[in-house]
This record gives structure tokens, C-alpha cells and sequence, in this order.
């Protein structure tokens, strides 16, 4: 029985260093872990191998299988043979060398997949470079068990495997894997200082929000009386002087009563006439004069309200500037209500920033605030302003978001870009501490979601 278990020492020894001398010829990784997953076999017998690579964070990949030319990843055996192994690797012992692993030993959550996948007698050997690290993991399956002259083989073997990994792998080491190595713990000690240092550091808050050139004086034009819009006179961004014609409502219910009106003063008119001549014959006349007198005054008064109605149909301008509406076609039939606004009237030269700031990117805001304009059609050269205006309640923006109104002037010597323009703004707020900085939404999103 002894005889069968042990090997022959010569054979054994011839492919030790076969293996040996084809590892040192290895051209890359997985030059290297081809040749160990499938001629490892002619120094220890197996029926199935793997080799898995291991990160610099410890997280361990299938990439070879013996009798595989490539490895699928997302094959079923794949998959579970990568989830089998990050619960194993777990449980097995963290000191170098060659660990077994039996059926018996298995989880239940594994068995059936065990059974499935692999043999019962299982056996994994990590390989580490010269200088410590873990750079992979070989895992052995066959149906006997593991002599301890075979565990002396494969352990010896599995060093030279990391030797030449570790030369291999080499020039491929990750910056994690470097900063390990550089990282000592004084070295640590001192990032950690570095880094508290650098989160004290004061930074001014900003925010970034849309914003658009609007006239910070600019002219509401609403309409004077109850009406329905019949015509537009001006077109959008048009420039208009003092009196021209802005627009007029329709008038066809005013100029009815304006005749019935002119008709009844003429009428009353005439009765006070007659009752004047009347009184001469009369003396019980002369009582009627004082009243035709007044219902005249009275058709007179209504017809001076009627007049001075029909002149307001027409608005003209009141001012110099551009007229700012939207589409004419919106307005002309469209009923208004006194004091509806229409149109606005903008003066070029009080160019300003509107800026709607969303109520959940606010911050603590003082009249004089840097504010930089980056303008959609020249981002390149942002425009330079001050705080102006903020409101204190939030209202809803064009874009259907609560916001706040901020408005802000243009500091001295910068050209004023056009009336209508948007553009992103950046408003900068207090200073704070980096660390504030980087941390302020999310504490505001924990306190938010734990109400604390």
C-alpha cells in the first residue's frame, strides 16, 4: 500500500525541474498560469485545476481553467466556482503553503454546486512574490485524497510559481499595490495629518444656476381697461420711441356706446331748448329747466368717460427702449384685464442678471456677492457681477422648479451683452473649510433621509 501512495523520486524530481525551467521561460502571466493549471499535472496527479488572479485589494478572479483555452466569465461554472472561493478563501489559513479543503468541510449553501463542479478532495496554494504579496491562487480537485510527499512537491513548485509571477507581474503592479509598498506607517501618519490639514483649508462656497440678461429698470406695459387685443403694432425686440403705437384692444363695443352716448346728449340737449322757450309762455315751466339743464350735464359726463375709454384702447409707449413680448400671434384675441401685463419696455444700457437659484442649492447670500455670468453662446468669456437683489420667498421658475429671484449688476468697465441672453451663473457665498465643502450635501442628504 505504501509502495502505490508514494512516488518514484526520480520522476518526480525530472518533472520538478521541467516545471522549474518552464516557468522561467514564461513570457507573461498567463503564459505562466496556463503552464500551471494544465503541466502541474505531471508532478502530482488532479483531475481539474484553476487559477485565479489576486488584486492588491484581495479580490481574487478566475481567468484560467485547466483543459480551457480561454475562460468564460459569466459561464455557470464560473460563476459559481468565484463565488464559491470568496467564501472560501475566507476560511482558509492566511500563513504560505498548500491548504486542503474536503466535501465534509463544505458549507451547505455549496454542496450541491460542490457535487455538481468538482471532486471531493480539494487543495489550494496562493503564490506569493519575493517581496510578500499575494499575486494569485491555484485550486487542485481530484477524487483521492492528498499524501503529504505530494504537499511537499507542490509546495516547493508553488514558490517558484510566485517567484516568477511575481518577475512577471512586475511592471504590472497597480497603484494600489505601490502605495502599499510605499506607504510605511510614519509615511501613513503624516497623509493622514496632510489630509486633516487640507480639509481645513478655506475655500468661498459657489453654486451654479441659470440666469438670462434682463433690464434690472425695465417698463411694464399692462393693459388699461377690460378688453380683447385686436392688434400689435411693434414686433418682439423692436426698438420704440415715446409715443409710437404699441398696441390697441378692440373698441366695437365702446364706439356702440359711444353713439348711443353722442345720441342721448343730443336728445337731452334738445328738451332743455324747448324747455327754456316753454318759459317764456309759462311761468309753471320755468321748475323743467333745472332738470333738462342737469340731464344734460349728465349725457355730457358720460360721454367725456366714454371718449376718454376709447382713447385708452390704444397704448403707446411711454418711454425709449425695446419692446420684450412674446409671440404676437399669443396676444391679438386674447381677453386682458386692467393692469394684465403685455409687454415690457427694456433700456440696453440697464443690462443685469436674473438668476433663478433652486431653493435646494441656496446658500447664505450678501448684497455684493461675486457672481460670474458664463453666456451659452461664449462660455469661454464669463462676465463679471455683483450681487444686486435676492428675494426672500421662493417662487416658481420658468422651468417649474421653486426657486429664489437674485438679481445682479454688471461691475464697471464690462460690456452689457445683449437683452434675452442665458447662461449659467456662479454665485460665490462665505467661506468654509474643504472639508465643509466636499461634506455639505451629503450630511444634508443623511440628515434628510435619518431626520436627525
Amino acid at each position: 500500500m505504501d509502495n502505490v501512495n508514494e512516488a518514484p523520486k526520480q520522476p518526480a524530481l525530472d518533472a520538478l525541474l521541467s516545471l522549474d525551467l518552464r516557468s522561467v521561460k514564461a513570457i507573461n502571466p498567463a503564459d505562466l498560469s496556463f503552464i500551471i493549471v494544465n503541466e502541474t499535472i505531471t508532478l502530482v496527479p488532479y483531475r481539474q485545476a484553476a487559477f485565479f488572479t489576486v488584486s492588491a485589494i484581495g479580490e481574487r478572479k478566475l481567468t484560467t481553467a485547466s483543459g480551457l483555452v480561454s475562460v468564460t466569465e459569466d459561464s455557470p461554472y464560473a460563476i459559481w466556482l468565484s463565488g464559491f472561493l470568496k467564501t472560501v478563501s475566507k476560511i482558509l489559513p492566511k500563513e504560505a503553503g498548500c491548504h486542503k479543503l474536503d466535501f465534509a468541510e463544505a458549507l451547505e449553501e455549496f454542496k450541491d454546486g460542490w457535487e455538481e463542479w468538482l471532486p471531493e478532495h480539494l487543495l489550494f496554494a496562493e503564490l506569493f512574490s519575493q517581496t510578500g504579496t499575494c499575486l494569485g491562487m491555484v485550486m487542485y480537485a481530484r477524487e483521492e485524497s492528498w499524501l503529504p510527499h505530494e504537499l511537499e512537491k507542490l509546495d516547493h513548485i508553488h514558490q517558484i510559481y510566485g517567484s516568477c509571477l511575481g518577475f512577471l507581474s512586475k511592471a504590472k503592479v497597480d497603484f494600489i499595490t505601490r502605495l502599499r509598498g510605499w506607504m510605511s506607517k510614519a509615511v501613513s501618519y503624516w497623509v493622514v495629518i496632510a489630509i486633516f490639514v487640507g480639509l481645513s483649508i478655506p475655500v468661498r462656497l459657489s453654486v451654479l444656476a441659470p440666469g438670462e440678461i434682463i433690464d434690472l429698470n425695465a417698463f411694464a406695459i399692462a393693459a388699461p381697461q377690460d378688453g380683447v387685443i385686436s392688434k400689435i403694432y411693434v414686433q418682439p425686440n423692436s426698438v420704440v420711441n415715446v409715443g409710437d403705437l404699441l398696441f390697441s384692444l378692440d373698441n366695437t363695443t365702446v364706439t356702440s356706446r359711444l353713439d348711443v352716448a353722442a345720441k342721448a346728449l343730443s336728445i337731452a340737449r334738445t328738451d332743455a331748448l324747448n324747455a327754456q322757450q316753454r318759459a317764456f309762455n309759462d311761468l309753471k315751466s320755468k321748475g323743467e329747466i333745472a332738470s333738462a339743464i342737469g340731464r344734460v350735464r349728465e349725457k355730457e359726463a358720460e360721454l367725456a368717460s366714454l371718449e376718454s375709454l376709447m382713447a385708452r384702447g390704444e397704448v403707446r409707449a411711454e418711454r425709449d427702449g425695446i419692446v420684450i413680448y412674446g409671440d404676437p400671434n399669443d396676444w391679438i384675441g386674447r381677453p386682458v384685464q386692467i393692469g394684465e401685463r403685455v409687454m415690457q419696455l427694456a433700456n440696453p444700457r440697464n443690462a443685469g442678471v436674473l438668476v433663478w437659484l433652486p431653493v435646494h442649492e441656496a446658500l447664505n447670500l450678501d448684497i455684493g456677492a461675486p457672481m460670474r455670468l458664463f453666456l451659452h453662446i461664449d462660455p469661454l468669456n464669463p462676465l463679471s457681477a455683483s450681487l444686486l437683489q435676492t428675494s426672500f420667498q421662493p417662487v416658481m421658475s420658468p422651468e417649474g422648479v421653486s426657486a429664489y429671484r437674485i438679481k445682479g449688476k454688471f461691475e464697471e468697465g464690462v460690456v452689457k451683452p445683449r437683452i434675452g441672453l442665458r447662461g449659467t451663473v456662479r454665485i460665490s457665498g462665505n467661506w468654509a473649510t474643504l472639508g465643509y465643502y466636499f461634506f455639505r450635501r451629503p450630511v444634508t442628504a443623511v440628515r434628510e433621509w435619518t431626520g436627525l
